[in-house]
């Protein structure tokens, strides 16, 4: 075996974790296993990378080692590679897993399986968000064949069990490696992993067994819900194989933009307008909400920016409908482009009264948005 230091092998610090042990080797093994590895050499490095996981992941044998070296591992031994009927078990089961072996303990291809699930977007008016509605969606998924009620098969016939695989659906072919047997599965390539072929498909579904309908159901979207917002449907995915359970759909919600209400979380956001004379005189002005027209009074001398909160005028939270955010109008003073000539001339007679000086503000408009909304 090599000489090398065992931390080096692996890639850790000396004061690795067992968790970092057990991923260093994870990943080697997964690169330089003999049975997935290319390299020329690849034997003998997982060699090399088994020999340090064996010791560093023995805290008897990394004491010894991390203090006297390979020599003060005496009788212990180096390391895994010299007892190859170690069981890692679960270990190599998650390594070699993935490239289509096993140790004998994988789940059969019939084995019961769950279907696969369904998206689909569903796009919602502000005021459905806000509220809540129920929509009718239609959608496409395979259903079991009305015509072969899932067999496959046409009417008058029936499936024949697969020769090849002996109805198991899958083939197996045993390796033996230098860490004992090693078994390989595939689908098989007879019946395609069902166990049973057929002499006569059926012919709405051509032995697949199911078909594509197009479905209706009507769902609740509760209110208070946002772009984004998913609501899953059990059993309304695809069909389980084997007795297996159907999967599930989920609906994405998407929210068209309002003309005039913007949403921050479960708050609704206003800009309005007034006139100089209703921000300089104050006014009693009537303001949309989502729930209609309610009354706001704008006191004298009121600045641009200034914000104004409608308590409970906001939108619902999904899961306390009882609880709604608020609404929040920002005024904005609208500025006249044009004037009357009578206008003008009182503008001027106010602008002689109020004279020329200007004065600097110590806050600016973002400031007032920064305090407004938590920026």
């Amino acid at each position: 075996m090599s000489n090398r230091d065992y931390y080096e092998i692996l890639g850790i610090n000396k004061g690795a974790s067992d968790d970092e042990i057990k991923g260093a080797f994870r990943k080697l093994a997964r690169v330089y296993h003999p049975d997935v590895s290319k390299e020329t050499d690849a034997e003998e490095k997982f060699k090399e990378i088994n020999e340090a996981y064996g010791v560093l992941s023995d805290s008897d044998k990394r004491a010894r080692y991390d203090r006297f070296g390979k020599e003060g591992l005496g009788g212990m031994g180096s390391g895994v590679p010299h007892d190859y009927s170690t069981d890692f078990g679960d270990l190599f089961e998650e390594i070699l897993g993935g490239f289509g072996f096993s140790s004998g303990r994988r789940q059969s291809r019939k084995s019961p399986r769950r279907g696969r699930d369904l998206q689909m977007q569903v796009t919602l008016t502000f005021e459905e968000a806000v509220f809540g509605v129920e929509k009718e969606i239609e959608f496409q998924r395979e259903e079991t064949c009305s015509r072969c009620t899932g067999s496959g098969a046409e009417p008058g016939t029936t499936p024949t069990k697969c020769m090849t695989c002996n109805g198991q659906g899958e083939v197996r072919q045993v390796r033996q490696t230098f860490l004992g047997q090693m078994v390989q599965t595939a689908a098989c390539p007879a019946c395609n992993g069902r166990g049973e072929t057929i002499s006569s498909p059926c012919k709405t579904c051509r032995g697949a067994g199911l078909e594509r309908k197009n479905v209706k159901k009507k769902v609740q979207i509760p209110a208070g819900v946002d772009v984004g917002t998913q609501i899953r449907l059990n059993g309304e995915g695809g069909p389980g194989a084997f007795g297996g359970p159907s999967g599930s759909l989920f609906v994405v919600l998407d929210v068209k933009p309002h003309q005039f209400f913007k949403r921050r979380e479960n708050d609704i956001l206003l800009n309005l307008d007034i006139n100089v004379a209703q921000a300089v005189l104050g006014a009693d002005v009537h303001v949309p909400t989502i729930d209609g027209d309610e009354k706001l009074k704008i006191p004298a001398g009121t600045q641009p920016g200034k914000i104004f909160h409608l308590k409970g005028k906001g939108v619902p939270h999904v899961r306390s409908k009882h609880q709604r955010g608020d609404q929040m109008v920002m005024v904005n003073v609208a500025i006249p482009s044009k004037l009357t000539k009578e206008q003008r001339e009182l503008f001027e007679k106010l602008a002689e009264s109020l004279g020329t000086s200007v004065k600097p503000q110590e806050k600016g408009f973002l400031d007032w948005l920064n305090d407004a909304f938590g920026g």
